[in-house]
């Protein structure tokens, strides 16, 4: 019989952000680590950060950072049902790892049962593979105009009977009232799932909060299961939410504007936490800074951001830049906008027509229906030594690119070309995502936008350190759950 006694186990929030993603991946880390053979789950996410499987399919990136910490590998089943909002009312809804269509929010409302069922199977397939599967909500179980046709925090816990822990965060202040206002917005049936509460980011004198947790307790009859430390210094990857406007620490100045629709910004966390590299990202109506390296980022609205781009000055900033001898990385969308044309023939990303780029590299996009989801190795053709600086990234793109540009490559992928170095060798463009996770890579395009330094940033270990140190944090809380079932 497995150590841990509960097939599936829900992990549900007060508020978005309460912190259910690092509490699902700290669990998958210490099950994993005392021999439970465990898989994260997340019926339904909404998030621009995405990740690419090794069976073809995009999912959450939080789900892969927990797949990271259950020591397995990220699989579709993992995260059916993904939205990406290309507007305030629209997304793709992407359904087990594949662009199923884009939908209005009332449309995607009335899609729903479909999209459970896509829930289920996959719920199914992974309580076949694994002993345990810790299942992580969305938002808050007491929105109540989501409770009809819900997916993806009590509906589901209803669907398949499974208990929930609920999390808040004591750090935005007013955590009981969280607590127990999200009981009270609950029905009778879905209440008494409620095993539970985790009590998140703590800091100070934990006697000045035990009269809080007997009053809690008393007035809810559930048990305070943690309460968990604020950490600092965690590199996780984020769900979706930019973490930091800048890092402010190196003499090496790299901006990125932030971009309405921007995706996948994890591209950026090795350069948050390079000791030589200070990150800013510029929102709307701020003052661009100087900088050494100008980053345009992806995006899921290409022509919608390009536009948006144009409208805060960024092209002049840009090309003033690019005179006085700055760089320039454009990423995936941002490498589209770096070209003459994006057309959108097909209405992919809105109404059908033709946006005029920035105009700095020779190419020309067209947006297409089908998006390309791939995992590659190579290495960095714009460094001084061929084939040197191994790069480890993911496309996740509706587009195709040509133009004349494309003949100075930027990398080496499997024996093919990708991106491009301008002849001037001041911009860079690729549709490689995760760019600078790995440490020759960063290094080599640090160098090649003009920074040296000894200091190498490598990813992957520092994620893993991290899911260690949250593991360590939830002891007791496994320790109470197993006591629970007795």
């Amino acid at each position: 019989m497995s150590a841990f006694p509960y097939r599936t186990l829900m992990v549900q929030g007060t508020t978005s952000d309460a912190g259910k993603s690092t509490v699902v991946a700290a669990l998958c880390r210490l099950l994993r680590n005392r021999g439970v053979r465990v898989a994260p789950f997340k019926p339904q996410n909404m998030a621009l950060n995405s990740a690419v499987t090794r069976d073809g399919g995009e999912i959450g990136r939080a789900q892969a950072l927990q797949a990271i910490g259950a020591g397995i590998e990220p699989h579709t089943d993992m995260n059916p049902v993904l939205l990406k909002p290309s507007s305030d009312v629209g997304a793709q809804v992407i359904i087990h790892g594949q662009v199923r269509a884009d939908m209005n929010a009332r449309d995607y409302h009335q899609y729903k049962p479909v999209a459970m069922g896509a829930v289920l199977e996959s719920h199914a397939r992974l309580l076949a593979q694994y002993e345990t599967v810790i299942v992580e909500g969305a938002g808050s179980p007491a929105e109540i105009n989501l409770r009809d046709r819900d997916i993806a925090n009590m509906g589901f816990a209803e669907a398949v009977d499974c208990p929930v822990i609920l999390v808040a965060d004591i750090d935005r202040g007013g955590v009981f009232a969280h607590l127990v206002g999200t009981l009270s917005c609950l029905s009778q049936s879905e209440r008494d799932r409620v095993i539970g509460f985790v009590i998140n980011r703590f800091r100070g004198d934990i006697k000045l909060l035990e009269p809080g947790l007997d009053w809690l307790e008393a007035q809810t009859g559930k048990p305070v299961l943690a309460v968990l430390p604020y950490l600092h210094g965690l590199f996780l990857d984020a769900e979706d939410a930019v973490q930091a406007a800048q890092s402010n620490k190196g003499a090496f100045r790299v901006v990125v504007p932030s971009l309405p629709r921007m995706s996948n910004h994890t591209d950026f966390d090795a350069l948050r936490a390079h000791p030589d590299v200070d990150l800013r990202f510029v929102r709307q109506g701020e003052a661009i800074p100087g900088a050494d390296l100008i980053v345009l980022p992806g995006s899921k609205n290409t022509r919608g951001d390009l536009a948006w781009l144009q409208a805060q000055g960024w092209p002049a900033h840009i090309a003033r830049h690019l005179r006085y001898g700055g760089k320039v990385i454009g990423i995936c969308g941002g490498f589209q906008m770096l070209g003459h044309t994006v057309a959108d023939p097909h209405g992919v990303e809105g109404a059908p027509g033709v946006a005029e780029g920035l105009g700095l590299l020779a190419i020309e996009t067209e947006l297409t229906r089908e998006k390309r989801l791939v995992r590659v190795e190579g290495v960095c053709a714009f460094e001084e030594e061929p084939g040197a600086g191994k790069v480890d990234g993911y496309e996740i793109h509706m587009g195709v690119s040509r133009g004349p540009a494309l003949e100075r490559r930027a990398f080496t992928i499997n024996g093919r070309a990708e991106g491009t170095v301008s002849a001037d060798g001041q911009i860079l463009g690729t549709y490689l995502h995760g760019l600078f996770d790995h440490p020759d890579a960063c290094t080599g395009l640090l160098r090649w936008a003009g920074l040296q330094s000894d200091h190498v940033v490598d990813t992957a270990q520092l994620r893993d350190a991290s899911l260690d140190r949250i593991a360590q944090t939830v002891e007791g809380l496994v320790d109470k759950l197993v006591a629970l079932r007795g």
